[in-house]
């Protein structure tokens, strides 16, 4: 059977292929981030929480492409063992976890709380109105 050879050969690039693309991604959002923020920093004193903010969303996206990678080995492995679904379940969980962290730093909020809670407090030009 060598187009099942084939087959795992082409799944394992293309979870190669998405780690790179998420180291990539981590690296270019970081340096743009970073760059972005050295212009600005003397400036405005708060850009300091835009900066974290566009490195954390480089990081969470970069993160999502990782876990996809990890996921498409996993499937490829020739005979697949408890062992290896468990690695999985592992770095899935810790990378997940992670995402989750993350947002709640990043939005102030858990991921699925949605953006109502943003919504029902009244902006400061309402504030000011009243």
């Amino acid at each position: 059977m060598p187009y099942l050879a084939n087959i795992h050969q082409i799944i394992n690039i293309a979870g190669l292929i998405l780690d790179i693309t998420g180291v990539l991604i981590i690296v270019i959002g970081a340096t743009l981030s970073t760059l972005a923020y050295l212009a600005r920093w003397r400036k405005d004193a708060l850009t300091y929480r835009g900066y974290r903010r566009d490195v954390g969303r480089s990081i969470l996206l970069g993160l999502e492409f990782l876990v996809g990678g990890d996921i498409i080995r996993t499937v490829s492995v020739e005979h697949p063992s408890l062992e290896n679904v468990f690695v999985l379940g592992l770095i899935v969980m810790i990378r997940t976890a992670m995402s989750f962290t993350m947002e709640v730093e990043l939005e102030g909020r858990w991921p699925w709380q949605g953006r109502t809670l943003e919504m029902q407090a009244p902006s400061e030009d309402e504030s000011a109105q009243s």
